[in-house]
C-alpha cells in the first residue's frame, strides 16, 4: 500500500494523511495529493520526496502539506491558500506566481523564488539563489512577502513591482550580490547590514527605514522567527538598509503612446 490514512476520522474521512513518495512519478504523487484533499484531508505528510515537480501547484484549499525530503521545481506555483512546510532544502521557482498561502523552507532554496508572486508568504531559513523575487507584485490588500535568513545571489528583486523582500544574512556572509533591484519600480527590499551603491541597479536608491515601516518589518520578522524557533531580538538586531525604486516608470522613455 503506497499510503495510509492516520488521525481523527470525521464523517468517514481522515483529516490527516501520510504518503510515501519514494519512487513515485511527480504526476502520480500530485494526483494522490489532490485526491486526498478532495476526500477531506487537511494535513498531508509527504515522506521520501526526491525532486518531484509541482507539489502544491495550483491548489486552492485549506490544507497543510509537510514535506520530508527535497521537492522539485515550482513548489507551490500558482498556489492560493495552502501552507507548505519543507523540512529540508528546496529547489528553483518556489512560489512561482503564488497568490496566497505560506511556504516555509527549513533549509536552503534555489533560484528564481517568488517569480511574479502576487500574495502570500515565503520564508527560507538559509541561503537563496539568484533572481529571487523578480517581477513580484502586489494588489490592494495583497502584499507578497519573501524572507531569506541567509544570503541572496545577484539580481535580487529584479523588475520588482510590489511586495516585501527581506534578506537577513544571519551567517555573516555577504548578504546580497550585485544588480540589486535592477529594473525595480515598486515594493521594498530590506537588507540587514550594509549595501554598497555599486551593488545596486541604477533604478533604486538606499534610504532610512521609516517608523511605520519598522512596525511592518518587525511583524514580518516575528512571524519568520516563530517558524524557525529563532529569537526575534537577535534577528532584528542591527541596522537594515531599505532599497526602494527611484521611479515608478523606469523605462517610460522607451515607449511611445
Amino acid at each position: 500500500m503506497l499510503y495510509e490514512r492516520v488521525g481523527h476520522l470525521r464523517a468517514g474521512r481522515a483529516d490527516s494523511v501520510r504518503i510515501d513518495a519514494r519512487g513515485l512519478y511527480y504526476r502520480e504523487l500530485n494526483e494522490m495529493v489532490r485526491a486526498e484533499i478532495a476526500a477531506g484531508a487537511r494535513e498531508i505528510h509527504l515522506d521520501n520526496v526526491n525532486g518531484q515537480y509541482y507539489i502544491g501547484s495550483g491548489l486552492k484549499a485549506d490544507v497543510k502539506i509537510i514535506i520530508d525530503g527535497v521537492p522539485g521545481n515550482d513548489l507551490g506555483a500558482f498556489m492560493d491558500g495552502p501552507t507548505i512546510v519543507v523540512l529540508g532544502n528546496g529547489q528553483d521557482n518556489i512560489g512561482n506566481t503564488m497568490n496566497s498561502g505560506k511556504i516555509v523552507v527549513h533549509g536552503h532554496a534555489g533560484d528564481v523564488l517568488g517569480y511574479g508572486m502576487r500574495g502570500g508568504k515565503l520564508f527560507v531559513r538559509e541561503e537563496v539563489g539568484y533572481r529571487v523575487g523578480i517581477h513580484m507584485k502586489g494588489y490592494q490588500a495583497q502584499v507578497p512577502t519573501l524572507v531569506a535568513g541567509g544570503s541572496a545571489g545577484d539580481f535580487l528583486g529584479e523588475y520588482m513591482a510590489g511586495g516585501i523582500l527581506v534578506v537577513l544574512g544571519l551567517k555573516g556572509n555577504p548578504t546580497v550580490g550585485d544588480y540589486l533591484g535592477t529594473g525595480m519600480h515598486g515594493g521594498v527590499i530590506y537588507v540587514r547590514g550594509d549595501v554598497k551603491k555599486g551593488q545596486c541597479g541604477k533604478e533604486v536608491g538606499m534610504v532610512k527605514v521609516k517608523a511605520e515601516e519598522e512596525v511592518v518589518l518587525k511583524e514580518t520578522l516575528v512571524e519568520f522567527c516563530q517558524e524557525f524557533a529563532l529569537k526575534v531580538e537577535e534577528v532584528a538586531d542591527g541596522d537594515f538598509t531599505r532599497i526602494v525604486p527611484v521611479s515608478s516608470r523606469p523605462y517610460g522613455n522607451l515607449y511611445a503612446y
